[in-house]
């Protein structure tokens, strides 16, 4: 498996990170280490971009023997949970990836970072600003018209001192006071035009409860954390890279006067994953778990890690979607066909076969005996020997695809119809005599007479045709629901559309309840998450909501693989 960046360089093997950070270690920066860290946001859950962010910090801890911290930045209270951050955990565990001792969080710091912000209001270069966020935002200017310094910069570091001090107590209002670092309004940088460093929220936060009513934006927190966990490289994505000297400017401020340190992290940018038919905002995602138009966060149509995964998706084959897409130094978009590749290919390795009718239709063998039932020997997986094989029951009553028989099928329908010959995979060959309809027309039972001479396996008629078909034993198969999942959005990129909202691209035809549909006995004792290979139908997974009366299968992926195919004609 390889792919490349855009410098050329094999992905996980030498890209520009890794480049980097060999120049660092060979100019024995940070003693040699390297730590990294993967720093969410517990306010939703992690989506497939994440996922390529947490192969790459983990795997560049691994390359280099180093470290990798998972960090929580949890510094708003009004927009995160507990069931954010365990679920985090419960994905970056997932991908098969363990953090360096226990997890962090920035509100581990925000004693330290309310020191900083103190020595920076001392040594005048913070101040607390009366405006409100929308009076701020105006005076920002635009990238071609510099800013508009605010009345309040040149208040002296005594009031400053005293008005955040209240500020800390509870005194203002939200919104009524914030501290802004006080750097350079005319800056072509507009991170840099005064950026807010505190503002006031009165919630209880998840970790600190009511200790705090001010709370620090990331920007002042994030490299500041950084530091504090002793991380040598910060690795972000390229929305990040105006933020690098904002990141690089609070670092020099609170290092101003300290000894050099031993470790001082650095920030390096690579684009963000970005999915054809996928929106990628965790704002968007929420909007659709609130609005009920998703069933949750780990509905099997979200991009989101629990989603995949209960779609069916493997740990492995997300860890491969990483390696293959490599990083990049611009944003490009990546064709869904790719992820779903890489799921098909891990999972034609490893998930057993087994026979399922989603669509059922009867077919009755006129000549089999009524009462007789033979075990049928079936490959579990020819991709793995080791896998062994199972015994099927075949009996005089089966069902069959409803789409596998037709009444006047063309000439290329190498399947049932009047008068043509298939083969039953892993039992005989039948012939159609005859079919009946029901009320509404439609085909209800078909009847065929088999050749015992054609047994698979002991086959001695010297008989060839060129359909075969899956079936199940109408007397021995279990009852199960399939949800067959599709895209989520018809339009390759929803949410680029300025003047539209990206839901009038949903895709109506997303989900498909299937509540007929028949699998062999052995799939009794399946268990959660469960993957298997429905034989000419595609890879599906056990449903969380299967209980031992009634078994749910989710559609993974279908059979067919466009990007296999479309990158082989290349």
């Amino acid at each position: 498996m390889s792919s490349t960046t855009e410098g050329g360089a094999p992905a996980g093997k030498g890209n520009f990170i890794h480049q980097e950070i060999d120049k660092d270690l060979g100019e024995g920066k940070n003693g040699g280490a390297v730590l990294t860290r993967f720093p969410p946001e517990p306010n939703g859950y992690l989506h497939i971009g994440h996922a390529k962010s947490i192969c790459l910090n983990f795997g560049l801890a691994e390359k280099y023997n180093g470290g990798c911290n998972l960090r929580f930045d949890d510094t708003n209270p009004a927009k995160e949970e507990v069931e954010y951050v365990d679920s985090i955990k419960k994905d970056v565990r997932w991908l098969g990836f363990e953090w360096e001792g226990e997890e962090h969080y920035a509100s581990d710091y925000f004693d330290q970072l309310f020191e900083w912000a103190v020595k920076l209001i001392k040594a005048g270069k913070a101040y607390v600003d009366d405006q409100a966020a929308d009076e701020i935002a105006a005076q920002k200017g635009t990238p071609t018209r510099p800013g508009v310094e605010s009345t309040f910069r040149d208040r002296s570091a005594e009031e400053n001192l005293d008005l955040f001090m209240r500020m800390k107590n509870g005194e203002f209002k939200e919104g009524e006071r914030v501290l802004r670092a006080k750097i350079d309004m005319a800056s072509a940088n507009m991170h840099m035009r005064d950026p807010i460093m505190y503002r006031v929220i009165h919630k209880e936060h998840h970790r600190t409860g009511d200790k705090w009513c001010i709370y620090p934006m990331y920007d002042f927190t994030h490299g500041q954390s950084d530091f504090i966990e002793g991380i040598t490289h910060s690795i972000c994505t390229l929305e990040f890279e105006v933020h690098r000297p904002l990141y690089n400017w609070f670092l020099e401020q609170i290092l101003e006067g300290e000894p050099e340190p031993e470790r001082k992290p650095r920030q390096i940018e690579f684009a963000r994953l970005n999915i054809n038919y996928t929106v990628m905002s965790k704002r968007r995602l929420l909007e659709l778990v609130q609005k009920g138009i998703v069933s949750g966060w780990d509905d099997p149509r979200m991009p989101t890690i629990s989603g995949l995964r209960r779609r069916g998706y493997t740990p492995e084959s997300v860890r491969a979607f990483a390696e293959r897409v490599g990083v990049a130094k611009r944003d490009n978009i990546i064709d869904v066909a790719l992820l779903e590749h890489c799921v098909r290919e891990d999972l034609n390795k490893r998930a057993p076969r087994v026979n399922a009718v989603i669509d059922p239709v009867k077919l009755v063998l006129t000549n089999y005996p009524e009462d007789q039932v033979e075990w049928m020997e079936a490959i579990n997986n020819p991709e793995d020997e080791s896998q062994g094989s199972r015994k099927i029951p075949f009996t005089r009553e089966l069902y069959i695809e409803r789409n596998d028989f037709m009444e006047e099928p063309p000439k290329k329908f190498f399947r049932l119809g009047p008068g043509r010959e298939v083969r039953l995979k892993n039992g005989y060959i039948i012939q159609c005599e005859d079919f009946k309809k029901n009320e509404n027309g439609e085909v209800e039972e078909i009847y065929c007479t088999y050749d015992p001479q054609t047994r698979s396996g002991s086959d001695t008629s010297g008989k060839k045709v060129k359909g075969t078909l899956h079936w199940v034993s109408a007397t021995h198969s279990i009852p199960a629901e399939v949800r067959q999942y599709d895209r989520l959005f018809m339009d390759e990129d929803p949410a680029g559309h300025k003047e539209k909202d990206f839901k009038e691209f949903l895709n109506p035809e997303s989900l498909k309840v299937l509540t007929k549909c028949r699998v062999e006995p052995s799939l009794k004792d399946a268990k959660e998450l469960d993957s298997f290979q429905f034989q000419r139908l595609g890879y599906f997974c056990v449903d969380p909501d299967s209980t031992e009366d009634h078994l749910v299968f989710n559609r993974t992926v279908q059979l067919r693989d466009t990007w296999a195919k479309m990158n082989k004609k290349k």
